[in-house]
């Protein structure tokens, strides 16, 4: 990813909360059918390796599992807020002009080798953790229990999960850092007076501070 130091990202708490606040993740790799992406929700074990391990399952019948079981390398990509930037939120352009939009954002890239399981009894950890985090503060959460053991089993069979320590972690924070404090000023303000939703999110996070 390129990523200009203004707008790296290294904190690992950091990283890590914007990964789990991600629901869902994008993984790829390239293997023996080519490149290959899948969007799957993810968990993170931040206390497993020195960057944390991910956790996250394919359904089988995605032969995408097939070529991290094999050793290619995956790259996750965890996407978070973003929004387009009008160059007329910023002061500079009533003194000179010399401005153009662009795109704000927020990304981390994950890159490790996976490995590749199907015992039923970790699959059935696997899905219950992830259906608990999902599932946090609704009033009558569904949990898997909540399902004939029966019907449980059927489904493991039918996907494969995956652990995937991080060997590698880069965060882009892309918010105007590279503007003047009065540019930055007018981009909060545009997208927080924006008439999209999805703006005020990135306006939030656009703190001086960033």
């Amino acid at each position: 990813m390129y990523c200009p130091a203004a707008f790296r990202q290294d904190d690992l708490p950091t990283l890590h909360a914007q990964i789990h606040a991600s629901g869902l993740a994008i993984v790829t790799s390239s293997g023996a059918q080519g490149l290959q992406a899948s969007h799957l929700p993810l968990l993170l074990e931040p206390g497993e390796g020195e960057f944390g391990t991910l956790y996250g399952h394919f359904a089988r019948a995605n032969g995408h599992w097939r070529d991290l079981a094999a050793g290619a390398e995956a790259l996750v990509v965890f996407s978070g807020a973003d929004a387009y930037v009008h160059p007329g939120w910023y002061p500079a352009k009533a003194e000179h002009g010399k401005v153009v939009p662009t795109w704000n954002y927020i990304a981390v890239h994950a890159w490790g080798q996976a490995e590749v399981f199907d015992e039923p009894e970790r699959l059935l950890e696997l899905v219950s953790r992830l259906s608990e985090r999902h599932e946090q503060g609704r009033p009558q959460p569904w949990a898997v229990s909540d399902a004939p053991r029966d019907y449980i089993d059927s489904m493991l069979r039918a996907i494969v999960g995956f652990a995937l320590p991080i060997r590698r972690l880069e965060g882009k924070w892309k918010l105007s850092q590279n503007r003047s404090s009065n540019d930055q000023a007018g981009v909060r303000t545009g997208l927080a007076t924006s008439n999209n939703p999805r703006d005020h999110e990135l306006a939030a996070r656009m703190n001086p501070t960033d």
